[in-house]
């Protein structure tokens, strides 16, 4: 798993009009093939009276599944600038279709490259870039008269938080960066002078806006 990737949060959306045609930019999270496709097929229907549906998808940590279509414009006009703009943003499993109403005027080549350019762009700004870090879990089991000095370390030192479990004893989830997991469990034992016992589990990304 990566450590580190740039994506976008949510689904979102933005419009820019050019010479009185409509570029509706959308971008959504995909973590499959798919996931983009059914995106594209949600848009296609709902803009089903929209001149074209231009999209792109990049999935995979190697980047390894790419794909773009102009949907009707001339070739290289609109799928791929819109690929374009999410590599030279740096994003994975990502999904972005940009929606064109034509407003009666041509912009040729250029124009159209640029206008699906910043479409996408707009649209990937609407959902909310992110980075999606690679946290650990790491648990501490640990006797209550020990819950307020634990608590109070781990919010000085901003670690993140997960579940807390209440039963004869309390054990704590934190969530350090995975390549930083195995010194925070050394530190929480330090600590608690030995008493905390301490266990790992799953992997997961925690987001952070960008």
């Amino acid at each position: 798993m990566l450590e580190r990737y740039k994506t976008v949060e949510q689904y979102g959306s933005s419009e820019i009009v050019i010479k009185k045609s409509r570029f509706i930019g959308h971008a959504k999270p995909a973590a499959s093939e798919e996931e983009a496709l059914e995106f594209i097929e949600e848009i296609r229907k709902k803009h089903w009276d929209a001149t074209h549906n231009c999209f792109a998808y990049m999935i995979g940590e190697r980047d390894q599944i790419q794909k773009q279509s102009d949907d009707g414009e001339p070739s290289g006009t609109a799928g791929k600038p819109i690929l374009e703009v999410i590599r030279h943003q740096g994003m994975k499993n990502i999904a972005v279709v940009v929606t064109r109403y034509f407003g009666g005027t041509m912009l040729g080549a250029g124009g159209l490259i640029r206008a699906y350019t910043d479409g996408a762009a707009a649209g990937i700004q609407a959902a909310g870039p992110v980075e999606q870090v690679l946290h650990r879990e790491v648990f501490v089991e640990i006797d209550y008269t020990w819950l307020g000095k634990l608590e109070n370390e781990l919010r000085t030192r901003g670690m993140p938080m997960g579940e807390t479990r209440f039963a004869d004893k309390v054990t704590l989830t934190c969530l350090p960066v995975d390549s930083e997991a195995e010194s925070a469990g050394d530190w929480l034992i330090d600590l608690t002078q030995g008493q905390g016992i301490v266990s790992f589990g799953d992997a997961r990304y925690l987001s952070r806006a960008i």
